[in-house]
């Protein structure tokens, strides 16, 4: 019984010896890496121009589907904003060329790229506020801490992974409508949104409803994508999509910051395992 005992206690100092060892290098080699990671993150988000203090550069993105060619054009990046749009549009009914462009004085804010820089730059500050020479006490501060930085990484992916629903009012209301010279034509609307690695354009062609009309208005929900035969109301005319054309380009360094992303949720997840690992050999210990 004692030699059981006396070996169960020399275990216990290995493990106690294993855990200070986790808690005072481990832990910290891990954050050094999330900031490495999450640094080259942020240098996707700000793209830099020819200076650290420069302009942000500006990029030209082909916008192409693989199922019509009824739209193609142009749009023009400078960081999380578009600076310029260049959209030719071939109706269907006629093949009529409809040419719009942004107007030069005006930008458009892309609020999911700003909200994921915001989230990455959060998890960036709460990395550093714990630097080489702070001591973690017990595993579960590394745990609070690992949940905070989880918490804003997975918002920042979620910003890009998961465009906001919106009604067809509300992207009739939208600014976007108003960036256009000339004035887009009444029946059409325009809606623009990051997916994933992608930027995404669609364009709604509208037809009205007749106040006669036999068919039964249902006001169509919000949407990422709204499919033709969507109703909606806007000022004192009922509406109703009839042709629907989505295009799209690949942005690589969006594509870079989720891998970013992935990687660095990995990492989190694999150190709170490693601190979970050992609490459960001391129930008494406060993990």
């Amino acid at each position: 019984m004692a030699t059981a005992m006396a070996a169960t206690a020399a275990e216990r100092a290995v493990l106690e010896e294993e855990f200070r060892w986790l808690l005072h290098d481990e832990v910290h080699a891990v954050l050094r890496q999330l900031q490495d990671i999450l640094k080259e993150a942020s240098l996707r988000f700000t793209l830099p121009g020819s200076g650290t203090e420069g302009p942000t550069k500006q990029e030209n993105f082909i916008l192409g589907s693989c199922g019509t060619d009824q739209v193609k054009g142009v749009l023009t990046l400078q960081g999380d904003a578009l600076s310029q749009a260049d959209v030719n549009l071939k109706m269907p009914r006629n093949n009529q060329l409809l040419h719009f462009a942004f107007r030069e004085d005006k930008q458009w804010k892309l609020q999911q790229i700003q909200d994921a820089r915001n989230h990455v730059s959060q998890a960036m500050y709460l990395l550093t506020n714990r630097d080489n020479s702070y001591q973690f006490k017990t595993g579960a501060e590394v745990l609070k801490l690992m949940d905070a930085v989880m918490l804003q990484l997975t918002r920042a992916r979620n910003r890009l992974t998961t465009p906001a629903t919106l009604t067809l009012p509300e992207i009739a209301a939208s600014g976007l409508t108003r960036m256009f010279a000339p004035a887009l034509p009444s029946d059409l609307l325009v809606n623009v949104y990051i997916n994933l690695n992608k930027l995404c354009l669609t364009v709604y062609q509208l037809h009205a409803l007749q106040p006669n009309s036999t068919k039964n208005f249902r006001p169509a929900g919000g949407a990422v994508l709204h499919s033709p035969g969507a109703m909606f109301e806007w000022g004192s005319q009922r509406l109703e999509v009839s042709h629907v054309h989505k295009v799209e380009c690949v942005i690589p360094w969006l594509n870079d910051a989720l891998v970013y992303f992935t990687v660095s949720l990995q990492l989190c997840q694999q150190l709170k395992d490693k601190i979970s690992v050992f609490s459960s050999y001391w129930s008494y210990r406060p993990f």
